[in-house]
Formats: C-alpha cells, structure tokens, sequence
C-alpha cells in the first residue's frame, strides 16, 4: 500500500524537498497561467447549453496551450536556450544489455550528458511504486522489456540532437551480449467474479462478489497460469467458497443437456497505439544555485506526477536533490488514457538534474511514442453461454480472460477486473463465473486506454451473442431485449446501477432505424460485392471508484466569473463543461476557466491517509474525525468521468454562491423581507438571457446582483472538493442561517471582497468502503447498426452507412460530446478493421514503427455523409450528466464483425479483419 499524503508530505520534509501538495502544480501567475485560461464568455448564450468552445479561438487560432508547444524562452525567469535530450531504448528483451556505440556519435554529434543506471544509483533516486522495476536498464542485465530505457543522452544544441536523433534510428546502437531468454516476472493481478442469483428478482442472491468481496487464487510458482480450481491444496477458503460455486456453473454448461444451447467460443484482440495527436513531451530546468526544479508537463493526473516527481528525488544525494519542486501543467493534446499515469515524466525531470542551469527539453518523435508509449491490452478470451432453447433467456456464462500487460504493471491488474466485471455487458444473467489474469510479458507496457478492458470483453460478447440468436433463429435485436438487464436487475458483481439504463429504448431505435429495416433488400448480393448489416448494444462504466474533484468559483462586483478545476483538457472539452454547468446555477459563462489547476486549493486544509480502494470502513470512520480529512485529494482526468467528477465541485461552489450570495442579494433588490415566504423559494427562481426571474417580479442582471453581494458581504466565492466511491461525499456546513448540506466534503467561502475562510464541516457521510466491492455502478448504453459492403475480388470492405445512438444524462456540451461519438467511432473502426502491433521483437519495442506501417482510419475509411448520430435526451431536466467518451467506441467493433458475417458467412473471432482476411475467405 502506498503512504498516506499525509505521511508523504511529512516524508518529504524530512527529506528536505518543499512539496506542499496544495501547491503542487503551482504556476506562475503571470504570464503562463494566461496560456492556460481560456478565453470568456464572448458571445456564447448558457442558455443553449453549449453554443460554442471557450477554448475554441486559442485553439484554432494557434495559441501555446500544449506542452509541446513551449520552450525555455516563453517562459519569464528561465535561461533563453533549450537544450535536448533523447531516451534511449532497448529493442532486445532476450539478450544480456551491454553498453552504448558512443563512438558513432563523434564530433558534433556527442552528447554533452549521458545518464544510465549506474547514474541513479549514484545519485540516489528511488523508483514510486506504481513505476516499480529499473529506470534504466543495466549493465549487464537483460531488459524487462522491449522499449525499456538504457539511457539518456542531452545535447546543448538543437543540431547536434536532431542529426544524433537520426543516426540512432537504425536500432544497431545498443549492444547486447549472451542470449538469456526473457525476463520472467510473477503476474501482475489475477481475480475470480462468480455470481449465482436467488430464486427470483427480489431474493438476495445465493453468493456474489458484493456479499464476499473479491477473490485471488493462491499462486502457484511452478504455473504459468494461475490455479483455478478449488481442489489445489492450500487455497484460501474465500476463494475455495467462489470456485466451488463457479466450477458448478461451468459442470452445468459442459453437461449434456439438450434444452440447453451452449456455446463455446475463443476470441483474441490486439495490441493497438492510443494514437493521441501530440507525443509525449516535457521541458524542465534545475535551477541548482536556488534548488529549484521547474517543470513544464502535459498528462492526465497532474496531481500523480507531482507526488512521483517529489518521491522519485526525495532521498537523492546533493546536488541532485532539488530543495522546491514547481510543476506547470499545460493542456494535453489527446490522451485516450495512455497519459494516465505516464512514466515519461520521470526522465523529464532527470534530464534536468543531470544538466543544471540549462533547460531541458525531452520530446518523443512518433518512432519514440511507438516504442515506448502506453498500449492497449491484447486480451485472449474463452466464453461459455448457456441459453434456454425454448424461452431464449440465458441462463449461464463462463469465462476466462488472459491479459498481456507488458514489461510494467501500470494499470494492468484494474483493467483486468473492469475486462471480467463488464465481460457479460447488458445482459441479466443468474449465474456468472469470470476468471482473470493479467501477465507479464516482454512486450511494450500495455495500461489505461479508452474502453480500459470492455472494449475487448464486450467485442468478445456481442459476437457471442449474435451467434446464439442465429443458432435460436431469433431476431438478434428481439433476443437482446429478452436478456437485457432490467433498471432495478443485479450486474455480475451483484450490486444494481444507481443510473438510468435505457437499453430498451436504444434496442427500440435500434430495431426502428432503416439500416435494420432494409436489411434484406441490400444483403442481395451483386456479382461483384457482398453486403452485410450488424447490431450491436454495449454498456460502459464510468469513474473508478475513488474519484474526486476540487473547484474554485468566484464572482466579482461587476459580474464576471472565474472558475479554477483540477481536471485536465485533453480534447474533452472540460473547459466548457465547467463554463456551461457554473452558468446553469450563476446565469452567464464564465470569463476565465482555468483547468489543471491544483494550486488554487490551499484555504481548504486537506489532508489524506490510507488508500481509498483498500481502506476498512474502520479506518476511514476515524479518519473522518478531522474535518480536513477526505479519501482522496484530486483524480486523473481519466475513467469517463470529466463531465460526471470534473465539473461538480465547481458546480457545488457555484450553487453556493447562488444560494448565499446571489439569492439574498436578490431578496434585497426585490425587497422580500426573510420572514416571506417567498424568500425561500430560492429552488424556483430561473435565469433567463443572464437575468434571474421570479413569477410577478422584475427580472434582475446578474451584475446587479453581484455588486449587491459585494457590497453586503454575501458569499460571492466558493471552493469545494468532492469525492466519489459509487456515491457521492455528502456533509453539513454552518452557513448564514442554516446547516447547509450538499454533495461535497469541504467548502470554504469568500464575502464580499474578503478572503476566502474555510467552512469546517459539522457532519460527513462517506461513501461506504463496502461500495469498493461493486464492479460497476455508473453507466452509460450505447447501441450502432451498420451496413457494409465487400468486394469480392479484393476483400475491400466500404461502410455504407452506420447508425449510432447513446445516452448520456444531461449533455453539458452537445457538440463536444457529438464530436466524442464521430471519434469513438474512427477509433471503433481503426480496431475492427486496420490497427495492429505485433508481439515482442517485431512490434513496436524494436523502434522501426511509424504511420508508414501502422494504419489507422481516415476518412476514406469512414462513412463521412452516411453516419447519423442521435444523443438521447435526458430522462429529466436535472438528470446528471454521465461519461460517455468509451462507449461510443465499444458497439462500432461487433457491430462491423456482425456486419461481416452477415455478408460473409465468417465469423471473425481475432482482430483486426484486414482486407487480406476477408480476401481470403471469400477466394
């Protein structure tokens, strides 16, 4: 278990670092927090709810936003010149690592720096546990893994790097010794999910993951593979409970029962890129006269990075130990979650230590990013479905999910428990038994990636499942709704979702749309092409349950709106997000919306202890004493959950602003005494064209209102931290007049033109530790229907058309999230159909890959004028918006495999299906 922070910062300042985690990110206010504000509010109208991009103009106008986009000379009080510095990678994982072919970089070409193991060592650094294993590689050792680092070169000049960047491609320039074969390393997570349900719906059931807790075989050194069964020796009786349970579910599924149809089926993904836009890239300066360590970073767990970069150097050895450590955090140009919990950041921060004085510049070109970046996990699948022959209700599923994760762990044990608790989708299903591993390998690091395991799992099951109904001779959308999970059912761990599900109004669009109507005329094949039409419905979590936010609103006497947010714009649009969920409580878009902010905090106090994910209700009974405490201080912009997490302690801030500021501001202009009734009503006052209305009152502007708050002393700003563990953080805080409780855990509040005082809270509520328990309970559905054609001769395959609906709560940018479904979309066709990296030596680790032979869609793979979208509206005006970015990605990839058997007869059971695939088939 990792240290508290609370501990941690203590560790830190023993260690003589200044790290205070409320200024982690700390950054200047002038003039580098100007590139990362985003411009106000213009023209845009909140009441359209997303009629433009706050961030748009500096955007497409080519403002520095991103971290790639910086050097040393934008940046006040840093020396003028860059310096560049290259990583330096093993492409063998079989032989012993020994040394460098330095001699070829002569004259020019020579590095002014070169930083291996044996460096750290000296130094002193020490590895955060999440980075576990070698930095870089020693000598002497064989490499853990393709892509792993050996070294690090820095030039002084931009020449002497760019010619030495290319001299070093051609893979000969890390030398390597005796064949040892590769690394072997224990696996990095193995898990059983066995659910048998009650006789009926309202039955508690029989045994489930949410009554028992979750299980791990005992493992056995002499196994590649973890030992399923509950006759080994020596298994703990939690999980001996589980696997006696499971292993009758499987006995039921391979007996001979002829009412029973069962089928038994093997599926295999690939490794994929996330593909993002812009590589991974930071810029840092030791600045060794004062001990400063500056950071310019772009990811998606600001906060993560901070702690890592202060534990890595914690115990390092003067000069190398930096007395401050400052990190800025710029925009991140798409991440997909392949930021999440980078390891990157860690050489950035060494190859400033290793040259002081100058700034560094680590900067991967799309070789590098290939060799060494984040990949998706290649997943092989063994299902087992049992379905009622007469009724067409499935009656049992079994599983089992083997994950290549690697030469790192990163997050490979989580994606693996979300793959197996999301491995039976939308389906009630009574008896369920999953096992997972996820393993070690050679192969590049696979970790988080937008769909993180579902996207495999439910490719798997939708393919499963549109056999079964051909098998039936049921209509696939009819057998679907059938077996679809009720609002109130119990999912496989047994826990219900907390949210809306509307399977069955998608599968109703779904089944309604032409492309499924007119599915038997088109499927008439022509001499020369075959068409075919595929369905799909998914659902996909959102959040991880240990998510949190901070957010900071103020209102000044004129009017204007500032909101600062810890989360991350990564493409997602948080910045508007966060504009148009604040202008829903004060009436206008803000002015600036400063985001990857985690400096802005500081009146709030908090502190943290323990692991949210692993703590007993215990600890965090007696923890939440502290009226400072919270689980957990600030969350990656990961897990869907911008939207959902990102936004709501802003918009909490903002509604107590409202509520105690702009309400009895109101009261006193509309001269409505607090005895009235009508002074309470504060729930039916609206804002209409930035003007706040009551029946039978004058309507009042918004700076009207907030001078009378000002000059009154009313609260006129708010700071809020919120966290979620499948239910939101809950408290009581003693403002004017009442307790007031909302769903957050700390607040402090500004007055007037004062400073800004925390609100210790009288009461807490958090979420139970129990709920850690629970596989999923956020949700969102999204269902395509696509119509594919095949040329014969060649195997070419053109989508015709495609049709795709989701719901997702209450949008808070349409455009944006319209925009996450055509991307979703791309990405769902890129996997189906063209995306590959091969394992180990010919894969991307050996550092010969680039878009000259790895494909991904464009736009002539696309049905640019034949793909329609539709966005659910929300079940209610104050439905809560929901994370949607993964599941509009996840139903594209059945659906096309679907669709192909549909036109084929094949049924494709790996990925991708590439045009010399199906030209082979059809020969």
């Amino acid at each position: 278990m990792r240290p508290s922070r609370r501990a941690f910062v203590k560790w830190l300042s023993a260690g003589g670092i200044s790290v205070s985690l409320s200024h982690l990110g700390l950054a200047k206010e002038a003039p580098f927090a100007s590139h990362e504000t985003l411009p106000g509010r213009g023209n845009f109208n909140p009441a359209t709810m997303g009629a433009g991009r706050v961030d748009g103009v500096a955007k497409v106008t080519g403002a520095k936003l991103y971290a790639s986009d910086f050097r040393a000379n934008d940046l006040p009080g840093w020396p003028q010149i860059t310096s560049h510095a290259i990583l330096v990678r093993a492409n063998d994982a079989t032989h012993v690592y020994t040394g460098l072919d330095l001699a070829r970089l002569k004259g020019a070409l020579k590095p002014s720096v070169v930083v291996t193991a044996a460096d750290l060592d000296r130094i002193g650094t020490q590895v955060p546990e999440f980075y576990a294993g070698d930095l870089f590689c020693p000598l002497g050792k064989t490499p853990l893994y393709l892509g792993q680092p050996v070294a690090l070169l820095i030039f002084g000049t931009f020449d002497a790097f760019d010619q030495a960047r290319l001299a070093l491609r051609d893979g000969t320039f890390v030398k390597f010794g005796e064949e040892t074969g590769p690394v072997i390393v224990p696996d990095y997570g193995a898990y059983r999910f066995t659910r048998v349900a009650g006789p009926s719906p309202d039955k508690p059931d029989v045994y489930s993951p949410i009554q028992a807790g979750w299980v791990s075989p005992k493992k056995v050194q002499s196994a590649a593979l973890p030992v399923w069964s509950p006759l080994a020796k020596d298994m703990p009786p939690d999980y001996a409970r589980a696997a006696k349970h499971g292993e009758q579910i499987r006995a039921e599924l391979a007996a001979d029962d002829a009412s029973l149809l069962v089928l038994d089926r093997e599926f295999e993904t690939q490794s994929v890129d996330p593909m993002f836009l812009e590589p991974e890239c930071g810029l840092a300066w030791y600045n060794n006269k004062g001990g400063n360590l500056e950071l310019v970073l772009g990811v998606q767990s600001p906060y993560e990075a901070a702690e890592s970069l202060a534990h890595l150097l914690a115990k390092a050895r003067a000069p190398y130990k930096p007395s401050q450590i400052n990190a800025q955090f710029a925009h991140v140009g798409g991440g997909f979650g392949g930021r999440d919990h980078t390891p990157f950041i860690l050489y950035v921060a060494l190859a400033a230590l290793f040259f002081p004085g100058k700034p560094v510049r680590l900067a991967h070109d799309r070789y590098q990013q290939f060799q060494g970046g984040i990949k998706r996990h290649p997943i092989k699948m063994r299902s087992r479905i049992g379905i009622d022959r007469a009724t067409g209700v499935i009656k049992a599923f079994a599983a089992d999910h083997v994950l290549d994760g690697g030469g790192l762990a990163n997050f490979s044990a989580n994606v693996a428990v979300v793959a197996a608790t999301g491995a039976i989708g939308i389906y009630d299903i009574p008896k369920v038994d999953v096992t997972t591993v996820a393993m070690h390998s050679r192969g590049v690091t696979a970790g988080s990636m937008r769909g993180y395991g579902t996207l495999q799992t439910m490719t798997a099951l939708e393919v499963l499942i549109d056999e079964a109904a051909g098998e039936l001779k049921l209509d696939p959308i009819e057998f679907r709704r059938r077996n679809a999970l009720k609002q109130n059912g119990r999912t496989m761990t047994g826990n219900p979702y907390i949210v809306s599900v509307r399977t069955p109004e998608i599968l109703d669009k779904l089944e309604k749309h032409p492309i499924w109507q007119q599915r038997a005329q088109f499927r008439q094949a022509s001499s020369d092409r075959l068409v075919g039409t595929g369905v799909a419905c998914v659902t996909k979590d959102y959040g991880s349950g240990a998510d949190c936010s901070l957010g900071r609103v103020e209102l000044g006497a004129d009017g204007r709106i500032a909101i600062f947010c810890d989360h991350v714009e990564m493409g997602n649009g948080i910045g508007t997000a966060l504009a148009n969920r604040v202008a829903a409580h004060l009436g206008a878009i803000a002015d600036e919306v400063s985001v990857a902010r985690v400096d802005s905090y500081d009146m709030l106090g908090l502190v943290t202890s323990g692991d949210p994910y692993t703590m007993d209700q215990k600890t965090q009974d007696a923890a939440a004493r502290n009226p400072r405490w919270v689980p957990s201080i600030s969350s990656a912009t990961s897990a869907s959950i911008g939207a959902h997490v990102g936004t709501h302690s802003s918009a909490e801030a903002a509604r107590v602003i409202f509520r105690f500021g702009l309400w009895p501001a109101a009261l006193e202009l509309w001269r409505i005494p607090k005895i009235d009734p009508r002074a309470r009503q504060w729930a039916t006052a609206r804002w209409e064209n930035g003007q706040l209305v009551m029946p039978g009152l004058e309507p009042l502007a918004l700076p009207a209102l907030a001078a009378t708050a000002h000059a009154r002393g009313f609260v006129t700003g708010a700071v809020a931290h919120s966290f979620s563990r499948w239910a939101w953080s809950r408290a009581r805080f003693a403002l004017p007049g009442e307790q007031y409780r909302a769903d957050i855990d700390a607040l402090a509040i500004r007055r007037g033109n004062g400073k800004f005082e925390r609100i210790n809270r009288t009461s807490v509520k958090f979420p139970p530790t129990d709920n850690n328990r629970i596989g999923t309970a956020y949700t969102s559905m999204c269902g395509t229907v696509v119509r594919v054609e095949i040329e014969r001769a060649t195997g070419a395959l053109r989508i015709a058309k495609a049709y795709s609906v989701f719901e997702c709560g209450t949008a808070l940018v349409p455009e944006v999230v319209i925009g996450q479904s055509h991307g979703g979309f791309a990405m769902g066709v890129g996997y189906a159909l063209l995306e590959t990296l091969p394992p180990f030596e010919g894969g991307p680790g050996n550092g010969e890959w680039n878009l000259g032979r790895y494909l991904i869609a464009r736009g002539s793979d696309l049905p640019l004028r034949d793909l329609e979208i539709e966005m659910l509206k929300p079940l209610t005006p104050d439905e809560a918006p929901k994370g949607m970015a993964e599941v509009v990605m996840i139903p594209i990839v059945p659906a096309l495999i679907n669709a192909i058997h549909d036109a084929t007869g094949h049924r494709f059971r790996a990925l991708p299906v590439t045009a010399n695939l199906l030209k082979g088939v059809l020969a």
